[in-house]
């Protein structure tokens, strides 16, 4: 569609020799093949507020106007402290700097399962922009962050709040249908040669618990809200066997 290979050309269609690197996710404009802005922070806000005409019928409001303030103040910390924190720590460059962003990161971790201990999702009884960004994070969190970054005080699956709760999301459409495991440790370990010089992907964790029983339905809550859970995975963008529990 966008007729280029790498997202570097788009990058330098909007600026060449852009200094800040390439990321994503990223917005590229098709006709001129240009990045339009790689503020992961805002893309999914803006296409939740600003992108409504767009919206599929029945889409659910994950940013509502009465809850966004707590959803924000939300945000903030497990971005600062988990989302950020893992990078932080995975690729600090001396033992303090290392030590400060893995206290940082399990102590949110903390908070947030206390959080989570009587309630199903992080703000409110639906699922919120809060709950997202939490996820992308414990998704990847034993199979990557707790080696690869040295995020190792413990494993997902030995907090057994944030354990269930992952679970629960990840059995829920639009979120686990969506995660190739597969790919994620082949990214990490193979990209980041810095941290994991020799290329060895490692062959667990045991990917198998994702799919187990986690009762977070006994906390009640609505998914979705007043909204309806998306559909199948488009044909084409199923993923691979070999990516699923």
């Amino acid at each position: 569609m966008l007729g280029i290979r790498y997202l570097s050309e788009a990058y330098d269609a909007r600026e060449r020799d852009y200094p800040g690197g390439v990321s994503v996710p990223a917005l590229v404009d098709i006709p001129s093949r240009a990045l339009v802005t790689n503020d992961y922070q805002q893309i999914t806000l803006d296409l939740a507020t600003e992108w409504t005409a767009l919206h599929r019928p029945g889409a659910p409001d994950l940013y509502p106007e009465r809850l966004r303030d707590e959803i924000d103040e939300v945000m903030d910390g497990i971005y600062r402290d988990v989302n950020n924190g893992v990078y932080r720590a995975g690729f600090a460059g001396e033992q303090g700097e290392y030590e400060a962003a893995y206290i940082d990161v399990f102590r949110r971790l903390d908070l947030v399962s206390e959080r989570l201990a009587g309630q199903r999702y992080l703000v409110g009884d639906t699922l919120t922009e809060a709950d997202i960004r939490l996820f992308t994070t414990l998704v990847r969190f034993d199979a990557v962050y707790h080696g690869h970054f040295k995020c190792n005080r413990n494993k997902l699956t030995e907090d057994p709040v944030l354990w269930a709760y992952a679970r629960d999301l990840y059995q829920t459409p639009g979120f686990g249908d969506t995660v190739d495991f597969h790919h994620i440790k082949q990214h990490y370990y193979r990209v980041h040669t810095g941290i994991n010089p020799t290329g060895i992907v490692p062959l667990g964790p045991d990917l198998s618990g994702w799919l187990t029983p986690h009762h977070r339905e006994e906390l009640g809550g609505r998914p979705f809200g007043d909204g309806t859970p998306p559909g199948p995975v488009p044909p084409g963008e199923e993923v691979p066997a070999r990516g699923r529990p």
